[in-house]
This record gives C-alpha cells, sequence and structure tokens, in this order.
C-alpha cells in the first residue's frame, strides 16, 4: 500500500505478525548498496594491508605496530560485519538476521568498539613512555609485552560486552513489536557505566597523555641535540598516532553526546544515524593516515599490492 510518496511493504509478506518495510525509489537503493558495498570492501581492504604488512616484515614486529595490528583487526571487523549488516537493516528498514544474531550482533559491536578504544590507551601509553624514557623505552616496552596487553584488552572487552548485554544475550525477552524487527534494550544504569568505561575514562588518559607528550616534546626542542634521528622518528610516531586517536575521538563523541539527547537516542533518529555511520567510517581512516604519513607502510603496502611477498 501507499503511505505518502512511498510505497510500504511488510518485510516478511507471508507472515501476519512482520514489521512494515519502507521501500524506497529504485535509484536510491543503488545508491544505498553501492555505498555500503564500497565502504565495507575499503575497509576491510585497506585494514587488511595493514595486517598483511606488520605480519609478514618481520622488521615491523615492533611493540607499537602490534598494537596497530590489533586496532587494524578491530577495524577490519566493522567492515565485515557491522558496516554490512547496518547498512542492509538501515536500507531495508528491517532485520533479516534472526533473533539470536540480533542479541548476538550488540556484543560483537561492543567487543570491537571496547578493543579499539583499548588499543587506542595502549598506544597513548606507548607512546608517551617512548618520548619520555627513550633510552630505556626497549627495555621497558617489548614485544612480548605488547602481545600481552593485547591479549588482556581483547579479554576484558569480551568479558565487559558480556557484563554490559547479560540480559540481552542470555536471557532475550524480544522486546520487537513485529517480526523482522530488532530492539536491544540496555538498563540505563549499563548505559551510564557505558558512559563512563568507554568514553569519559579512556579518553582522559589519552588527552592526559597526550598532553604530557606535547610539552615533554616542546620541552626536549629546546635543549641543544636532542633531535637526534631516533627522536624524531619517535616524535614522527607520536604526531601520526595523535592524529589517529585525535579522527578516532572526532568520529565518536558526537554520537556519545546525541544518544545522551532525549529524542536522539532510537535508532530511528536522523541525527544518530548520521553519527553512527561517522562513526563506522572511521574504521577505514587509519589506513589513509598510515599511508600518508608512514613510509614503511606505503613500501609494503606496494610489495603485497604487486604481489613481490611471493616471491
Amino acid at each position: 500500500f501507499n503511505e505518502g510518496n512511498r510505497s510500504v511493504q511488510y518485510c516478511f509478506s507471508n507472515n501476519n505478525l512482520s514489521c512494515i518495510k519502507e521501500v524506497k525509489p529504485g535509484a536510491e537503493y543503488v545508491i544505498l548498496y553501492l555505498f555500503i558495498f564500497i565502504a565495507s570492501l575499503f575497509t576491510v581492504f585497506l585494514n587488511l594491508l595493514v595486517i598483511i604488512s606488520i605480519s609478514h616484515f618481520k622488521k615491523l614486529h615492533t611493540p607499537t605496530n602490534l598494537l596497530i595490528l590489533s586496532l587494524a583487526v578491530a577495524d577490519m571487523l566493522v567492515g565485515l560485519i557491522v558496516i554490512p549488516l547496518m547498512g542492509i537493516r538501515y536500507i531495508e528498514t528491517c532485520w533479516y538476521f534472526g533473533e539470536t544474531f540480533c542479541s548476538l550482533f550488540p556484543f560483537i559491536l561492543y567487543t570491537v568498539v571496547s578493543a579499539s578504544l583499548g588499543n587506542l590507551v595502549f598506544i597513548s601509553i606507548d607512546r608517551y613512555i617512548a618520548i619520555k624514557d627513550p633510552l630505556r623505552y626497549s627495555t621497558r616496552v617489548t614485544t612480548n609485552k605488547a602481545v600481552f596487553c593485547i591479549i588482556i584488552n581483547w579479554l576484558c572487552s569480551t568479558v565487559y560486552s558480556v557484563i554490559m548485554l547479560n540480559d540481552t544475550i542470555f536471557y532475550s525477552d524480544n522486546q520487537s513489536v513485529c517480526y523482522g524487527d530488532c530492539i536491544v534494550t540496555v538498563k540505563f544504569q549499563y548505559v551510564v557505566t557505558d558512559l563512563i568505561v568507554s568514553l569519559v575514562a579512556p579518553c582522559s588518559v589519552i588527552i592526559s597523555l597526550y598532553a604530557k607528550i606535547f610539552c615533554i616534546a616542546k620541552h626536549q626542542a629546546q635543549l641543544i641535540n636532542s633531535a637526534t634521528n631516533a627522536s624524531r622518528s619517535e616524535k614522527k610516531a607520536a604526531k601520526t598516532l595523535g592524529i589517529v586517536i585525535t579522527v578516532y575521538l572526532l568520529c565518536w563523541i558526537p554520537y556519545y553526546i546525541a544518544s545522551l539527547v532525549p529524542g536522539y537516542d532510537s535508532n530511528e533518529s536522523t541525527v544518530i544515524n548520521i553519527m553512527s555511520w561517522i562513526m563506522y567510517m572511521n574504521s577505514c581512516m587509519n589506513p589513509i593516515i598510515y599511508a600518508l604519513f608512514y613510509r614503511w607502510f606505503r613500501i609494503s603496502a606496494k610489495h603485497i599490492l604487486s604481489l613481490k611477498i611471493l616471491k
């Protein structure tokens, strides 16, 4: 049937309890699906380049790069799972992936988001130690310690997601009013907890560490003979990763702020949808930043794309 200028159908035409599906014009479908396909493909492809580069070339097996690899894995999962599923749901206005995955999907999203932020916290700590104590950096920060931190980060992110979504995953009481919908409710106290754990606390740590890094770098720049090749390299790495962190915060903070504003906390909110997609697209930005500022990534990417790594 027709409603205004749009045709309306049911998500599942053979089910009397089916949700109503909004049917868009054909051209709009093509444009939206093309955008989702390109966004997903680029996010997976670019982050896969980072993962293969660091994994394949032993010279790149540094503590910092291992943390970057972990961040790339989280970003690739966003491109592989989050962007396609959320894209289809947004375009079709229906959930076609079943009730079980409706409960599991928020768990995947929470885990990936928490792991990404955890990686950025560890990267900030790594850069702070490298700038503050460069002479003892190689003994204080090792690849084994970096791997341990990565494992702990993913384990904590998984456990945190289970705690946050405990009722949804294990005691799912379907809140959907019709078949083909996916509504996940999170208790208000958990929302407040998530705001503190997933935004306020880690962002405070990251910003304070980079403020200290800036002060130390400024002080060192005033000292005679302080600008050795090693210190320049560490400062450049700190600057590049500082850009990564700044872009991340600019993409994520607006979403958290909008989700707290009454009326904007709904999945149907245009503001929330826009903020969500800005948030998801952050996952394909990091490899672009590496390509602009890291020579090692440009060289390794050329080797991979030209298939020289197979020789």
